[in-house]
């Protein structure tokens, strides 16, 4: 495993520390809680990528198995360690170890059963050790109450029956003493009670050896002697031997279990190992769905010809809508935060309490959470570089200990950072060059973030230095970004820009807040006329920024809306086709149906006519069924597709898709992927969510035209139905068929009839025997009643 390279104080400003926290309250026994409080990100890309995959699938396996946990498995290091040192584990211990050893087996059986689907966490069932003989040992001879049962071993059974026995005679020999009614006088009471594992009497003690017997016992008060009548001390030695027995029986059996589990220890602890591993792998799989969150794109810096400048080192980080894991998810503001192909140091200006801090901690934090397998709070689709080293200068780093300053502190923090740091680090600085004079740490500040980008290391920083920011405009490879403040509320929106500086608005603060007009007024007299130009200019920029905002917005509404409604309207033409089709189908059956009832008709006053040779009438009714026959043919229902019908697509619906909402009866235009089992989709100028399998996909965004080099396929004009072969030599017969069937096929016909009529059966076994050996045709067989019966053969054509 290999490690990020960073100490104490990073994760600790970064807070990695009380996201640590949060994955091992998931955590299902004390081994995987340890592991997750002492676990840290991983410097390996394929190492990550493997961790994510494992988060992944767990969250698949945990929507499909409600078996998939560790509910029964216990911590048993003190347990083995026990066992291995020649300690007898008491039955409670081994029930522990039962315990354990079935869930194991258990999760083994889900994983591996599953390892087609989910490889990942299959090589993890693989780890898990099997061992049903262990535990049906112990499940023989202990019992879920954690007692030792007789089925334990045959000498422990004969033993504890001859207790039982014992223990009867006893009982009711020494009962008979107590209620026989010479003894009444003499006894407290007439009970039967046990000191120190055998049966007594309470005699009084004024009466002393008129029960002969052994004292054991006296009360408190000295008025009560426990006495053992002579007549049961020999049984109650035999009944005593016995329990003795028993229970050296019983330490066998466990020193036996206690030795078998010891045996086993080595297996026990592998077992352990890859359970305390899977229940992190399950941790992280319910704290991703806890806060809502998806698997990000981890990947390697990725030097290209189009970066600029030269220095740049191949970072990428694209976080969509991030949100800080640790704040409230109701309240907190997600941030879009990436370094582009023309810049890999940003600068976050803006006033106090407007978020810039937040805004570098959720980008370390969000870098940390997926460099250790953990799905992050951010849209589908954020991406990620994997960094060597991430370092952080974050907070009040004053050192009463060491007599350091914030700024000394600070300082030492950085000297050693620009030490360490690499092309494949991420560097993270807040309020760059503060807490000294301002000219002063100005140009620090500016002579730091040249070091960095002269040495292409990935940097964010935040400042309020106005020069600072002029800086960054001028300098490639370094993007002004900022946090959004308004002055109608006075409160920040904690919004991130990247591109444009952000105000410092103290001056406008503080009018809003009452200052007097003169002093504002003196104040703005001071200030250097250039940076009142910069600011007046920013506004003017920021506020052709909104108006072009807001006319796109309007625009691609006004986009949706139309999109909505042809979908709609296209809808409406297709419900008025298949309405229409349906009508003309329906008269067609009909008209099929009454035609087919007149060619029966025709067909039964034939029969009525006998045979013989044939007259005017045989040859009427000949003609008729023959032109009915063809009319027949001619009257199938209409196809299917209709040109007008949106076409039933197939596969998952992606953004920009059109699909068709049944609850709704309407068409919409999918916005956004929810989860993969809902969408939000734009019904007219209406957002909703909608379940996944509550749509039909009819349409998807145009494609690019194909190449001009593209090749076209002609479909062949259509031959007819039917082939009418009688009369023909049988030499003529194969090409004329052949030539047929070719041209049929490449028409796009489902089936074609050939009319061989019946005569000698030849011309009908030469076109069967080519249409068997043929290529395109899938099956044949000869006509139904009303089709030309033998006479005539129906071949069907493969599927293209």
């Amino acid at each position: 495993m290999l490690f990020v390279l960073m100490n104490e104080h990073t994760l600790r400003v970064l807070e990695f520390d009380k996201i640590l926290n949060k994955l091992a309250r998931f955590c299902s026994f004390e081994i995987s809680k340890e592991l997750a409080e002492n676990w840290r990100p991983s410097a390996d890309l394929g190492e990550a990528r493997l961790w994510q995959q494992e988060t992944e699938e767990a969250r698949s396996l945990l929507s499909q198995q409600t078996e998939l946990h560790l509910g029964g498995v216990h911590d048993l290091r003190a347990i083995l360690e026990q066992a291995e040192r020649g300690g007898t584990l008491s039955p409670l211990d081994l029930i522990s170890v039962h315990s354990t050893i079935l869930r194991t087996r258990r999760l083994r059986h889900i994983l591996i059963g599953n390892a087609a689907q989910f490889p990942a966490l299959a090589e993890w069932g693989e780890l898990l050790q099997d061992l049903e003989h262990v535990a049906a040992e112990i499940g023989r001879a202990i019992s879920e109450r954690g007692e030792v049962m007789d089925s334990a071993s045959p000498k422990l059974s004969r033993l504890r029956s001859e207790v039982r026995v014992l223990q009867d005679r006893l009982q009711s020999r020494i009962q008979r003493i107590a209620t026989n009614p010479d003894n009444a006088i003499y006894l407290q009471e007439a009970i039967v009670t046990q000191r120190q594992g055998r049966y007594v009497l309470p005699v009084r003690s004024e009466f002393k050896g008129r029960i002969p017997g052994i004292v054991h016992d006296q009360s408190g008060s000295g008025a009560t002697l426990f006495v053992e009548p002579l007549g049961i001390v020999e049984l109650n030695n035999d009944w005593r031997r016995r329990q003795m027995e028993e229970q050296e029986e019983v330490k066998r059996i466990l020193r036996e279990l206690t030795e078998l589990v010891a045996d086993e220890a080595l297996y026990i602890r592998t077992s352990l190992a890859a359970l305390s591993s899977l229940d992190l792998i399950l941790a992280r799989a319910h704290f991703a769905d806890d806060l809502h969150a998806n698997q990000p794109e981890l990947l390697g810096f990725q030097r290209r010809a189009e970066l600029k400048p030269e220095q740049h080192p191949g970072v990428l980080m694209d976080l969509r809508q991030a949100r800080h894991p640790l704040l409230d998810p109701e309240t907190v503001v997600p941030i879009d935060f990436r370094y582009g192909d023309d810049y890999f140091i940003i600068v976050i200006t803006g006033p106090n309490t407007g978020g810039k801090t937040v805004s570098l901690k959720t980008a370390g934090l969000l870098a940390l959470m997926a460099q250790a397998g953990m799905a992050i709070p951010a849209k589908p689709g954020s991406r990620l570089t994997l960094f060597e080293h991430i370092y952080a200068d974050i907070g009040d780093e004053q050192s009463i200990e060491q007599s350091l300053s914030t700024f000394s502190s600070h300082m030492t923090n950085i000297v050693r950072i620009l030490h360490e740091a690499t092309p494949h680090s991420l560097v993270l600085f807040d309020e760059l060059g503060a807490g000294t004079d301002p000219e002063e740490g100005s140009a620090l500040a500016r002579a730091l973030l040249t070091h960095l980008r002269d040495s292409g290391i990935p940097t964010a920083a935040t400042t309020h230095y106005s020069e600072v920011k002029l800086f960054a405009h001028n300098t490639e490879g370094i993007v002004n970004a900022s946090v959004e403040f308004d002055l109608e509320s006075l409160s920040p929106t904690y919004e991130l820009t990247i591109g444009l500086p952000g105000r410092s608005n103290a001056l406008a603060i503080a009018r809003r807040l009452g200052l007097p007009r003169s002093i504002a007024d003196g104040a703005e007299n001071m200030v250097d006329p250039e940076s009142l130009a910069a600011d007046t200019l920013l506004e003017e920029i920021r506020s052709a920024r909104d108006a072009t905002r807001q006319s796109q917005q309007k625009a691609e509404a006004l986009e949706r809306m139309v999109a909505a409604r042809e979908a709609e309207l296209r809808a409406q033409l297709a419900k008025i086709e298949e309405a229409r089709r349906a009508v003309l189908n329906e008269t067609r059956e009909e008209a099929r149906a009454e035609l087919v009832a007149i060619n029966s008709e025709i067909s039964r006053i034939r029969s009525r006519l006998g045979k013989g040779a044939p007259t005017q009438h045989d040859r009427f009714l000949i003609e008729a069924e023959k032109a009915l026959q063809q009319r027949l043919d001619t009257e199938r229902a209409l196809p299917e597709e209709v040109g007008a019908v949106p076409e039933r697509l197939t596969g998952p619906a992606r953004v920009g898709d059109i699909v068709w909402v049944h609850s709704l009866q309407a068409s919409g235009q999918v916005q956004d992927i929810l989860s993969e089992n809902e969408l939000e989709v734009q019904v007219g100028s209406f957002r909703l969510k909608v379940p996944v399998d509550g749509v039909e996909l009819r349409e998807r965004p145009q494609a690019e035209p194909a190449s001009s080099a593209e090749a076209h396929v002609r479909v062949q004009a259509s031959p007819g139905m039917e082939l009418d072969m009688r009369g023909m030599r049988v030499e003529e017969t194969l090409e004329t068929l052949d030539g047929y069937i070719d041209s049929a096929y490449l028409a796009e016909l489902p089936w074609v009839r050939i009319i061989h009529g019946k005569g000698t059966g030849a011309l009908r076994q030469v076109v069967r025997d080519a249409l068997r050996n043929h290529p395109v045709v899938a099956k044949f067989r000869s006509g139904e009643q009303g089709e030309g019966g033998d006479g005539v053969t129906v071949a069907h054509f493969v599927s293209k």
